[in-house]
């Protein structure tokens, strides 16, 4: 007698009609047995994911009481420090949102404190790809993805505080309609066209709230899907280790497992961004009141990932504007707040391309760097982290001068001097560091890792023990690639004729050299072998030294 319940035979038939007509089994068994690696690093895009997700349904919530206008109306709501007064549409319904509607206030903090998420997120996964090589074949449009995922975060970030209409977002939106206008030629062009006129106007608050509920987001999900798409089809990198090749992915497959990892993570990521939206205020616009293009808030900051830009522009000097046939032109504004993102985020962008050009290797790549083993990789990455962090700390340098009792003027000259000496000490301190892991990763294979144990022959001598390391550990330091510099080759061929592209070949040297020129390379086996029959390596007793590592492989 047949025990199967109606639910069952519903979702067999429902199974079996999609089976028939799109073949589903073949896909949902396909892509459930697909290996994904698991470390505590790849959760950082995972991050990212699941505060996107967040977004939506928290911005879904507020859109139902959000009136996208600028127009005027006079506010009546219970909050009385601003009762009576004249304010847009839209920061009313923001008020209102916020003191009316249950559970108002709470979506609006989680859906703030998940934009910030969501781009910190973005931005340090981005640093992991880049310091361990992840961007490079077969993923370079996968790099471009997530750099433009980072760059569109960053204006939906902005345009969404901005539609508010309070004190705080209409400064920020005055600064940047000063960008526009900074634009040689056509910045007051482009200023109508974005504000429908004079700023502020009123055309600004729709025009924000479509691209920011409806065209950004529809090309970042598309971004996102082309993303994921990409990371199965290339197959997820892994960390070098027993078994790992670049022809393989050792880790757990998606269903059931990874699944189940994935859906609770979610859920913690989601309660930790409700706790913070129940717990930590964050942007209350009724402090700062409606937008008045005369005043301006003490120590108003933007969000931190705009910060930078702020920060350019004060300590950018303003001699450096001029007047040519009776019109004004302003370096000032214009080179730092376009011409230094576009120096900081188009090598971005083209970096694999540039890697694999000075490099010459045009292999897949699966398996990950550690950052030591590019120490000039690694030095890059910090010295654009030092330049950002030293931009964004100009941004609040009014809060820093105020806070620390210091001259603003001398906290502006010091970053002036700073943004140029800082990165480019960063980056020869990080690679000596590097370079130190390195010879000392070096030497703990040929010698072994120390233990502490003094031993003193019969003849007097004393030296340390040391104990062999495990296979696993040994393959972990030298099992990397350490390139050289590209060898200069003749300005003609054998045949006498003259190269093409000679000029730019050595230019390719000179790069090379100054990628390669400081390398330790990895112990060979003959290195090892030597080591030990000279009796460099001494090894204590069994069972003290380590064990091997077992991997796990599917």
């Amino acid at each position: 007698m047949s025990t199967t319940s109606p639910l069952e035979k519903a979702g067999a038939t429902t199974g079996n009609w999609l089976d028939e007509r799109v073949g589903a089994s073949k896909v949902v068994k396909g892509f459930s047995r697909k290996i994904f690696p698991d470390h505590w690093s790849f959760m950082l895009g995972e991050v990212a994911l699941y505060s996107f997700v967040i977004l939506l349904l928290s911005g879904t919530f507020l859109t139902f009481w959000f009136v996208p206008s600028a127009g005027e109306t006079t506010y009546t709501g219970p909050y009385a420090p601003l009762a009576g007064q004249h304010v847009s549409e839209a920061f009313n319904s923001t008020l209102h949102l916020s003191f009316e509607v249950r559970g108002g206030l709470l979506m609006r903090q989680i859906h703030h404190w998940a934009a910030l998420v969501f781009v910190v997120s973005i931005i340090v996964h981005m640093f992991r790809i880049f310091f361990t090589g992840a961007f490079r074949k077969p993923r370079e449009l996968n790099w471009v993805i997530g750099m433009l995922l980072a760059i569109l975060a960053l204006i939906e970030g902005f345009l969404g505080y901005s539609m508010i209409d309070d004190l705080l977002s209409g400064n920020g939106l005055r600064i940047a309609q000063a960008i526009v206008l900074g634009i040689p030629v056509v910045g007051s062009y482009v200023s109508f066209f974005l504000f429908g006129g004079e700023f502020p106007g009123e055309a600004f608050v729709p025009r924000f709230f479509v691209l920011h509920v409806l065209l950004i987001p529809a090309i970042m999900l598309m971004l996102i899907t082309i993303h994921l798409i990409l990371v199965v089809v290339h197959k997820h990198t892994q960390y070098p280790g027993p078994g790992r090749t670049n022809n393989n992915v050792v880790g757990f497959p998606l269903f059931p497992i990874y699944t189940a990892k994935a859906g609770g993570f979610f859920f913690i990521v989601f309660g930790v961004i409700a706790l913070m939206g129940a717990l930590f205020q964050i942007n209350p616009v009724w402090i700062y009141g409606p937008y008045d293009p005369s005043p301006i808030g003490a120590g108003a900051q933007p969000d931190f990932y705009m910060g930078f830009l702020d920060g350019a522009v004060r300590i950018m000097p303003g001699f450096v504007e001029f007047e040519i046939f009776g019109h004004t032109v302003s370096p000032n504004i214009f080179i730092p707040t376009l011409v230094v993102p576009g120096l900081m985020v188009t090598p971005a962008l083209l970096y694999p391309w540039i890697e694999q050009w000075i490099t010459g290797d045009k292999r897949e790549h699966h398996l990950l760097d550690r950052p030591r083993n590019a120490p000039t990789r690694t030095a890059l990455g910090v010295m654009a982290i030092t330049l950002y962090v030293l931009l964004w700390i100009s941004g609040g340098n009014d809060i820093v001068a105020t806070h620390l009792h210091l001259s603003i003027n001398d906290i502006t000259y010091f970053m002036r001097v700073g943004v140029f000496v800082l990165p480019a000490l960063a980056y020869v301190i990080t690679k000596r560091i590097c370079i130190g892991l390195q010879r000392k990763d070096r030497e703990k294979v040929l010698h072994g890792r120390e233990t502490g144990r003094v031993f003193r022959t019969e003849e007097g001598e004393v030296f340390e023990l040391h104990a062999p390391l495990s296979a696993h550990d040994r393959w972990l330091l030298v099992g990397f690639d350490a390139p050289e510099p590209a060898q200069a080759l003749s300005a003609t061929d054998a045949a006498g004729v003259r190269r093409p592209g000679g000029r730019l070949e050595k230019l390719r040297q000179k790069i090379s050299k100054f990628y390669f020129e400081d390398r330790v390379a990895p112990v060979t086996p003959a290195e090892l072998a030597s080591a030990h029959h000279h009796g460099d390596h001494e090894e204590v007793t069994a069972g003290e030294g380590s064990k091997p590592a077992v991997g796990s492989g599917h």
